[in-house]
């Protein structure tokens, strides 16, 4: 059997020993953005004229904001991402 001709750290890093880079964006706020997208959207929807048979165009805005409003309880209450939620 052949050796690896890679080099092979001697002592791997523990989980807990790596460090991660902060985004620098919390979760929440990303949430948040997305809620307002999605409301803005919904808007857009109710003020423009539909082509015939796309009434369920309006639902898709309603249901990604309410997700996101569901995400947001969830990362509020701290259950998500505890560190930075």
């Amino acid at each position: 059997m052949r050796r690896d001709p890679r080099p092979r750290p001697e002592d791997p890093a523990a989980p807990g020993t790596v460090a991660v880079p902060d985004p620098g964006l919390r979760t929440v706020a990303l949430v948040r953005w997305g809620i307002v997208l999605w409301l803005v959207a919904l808007v857009v929807l109710l003020v423009a004229p539909l082509p015939e048979g796309r009434g369920w165009w309006v639902w898709v805005p309603v249901v990604g904001a309410a997700l996101g409003v569901v995400g947001h309880v969830y990362l509020a209450r701290g259950r998500g991402n505890a560190q930075f939620a």
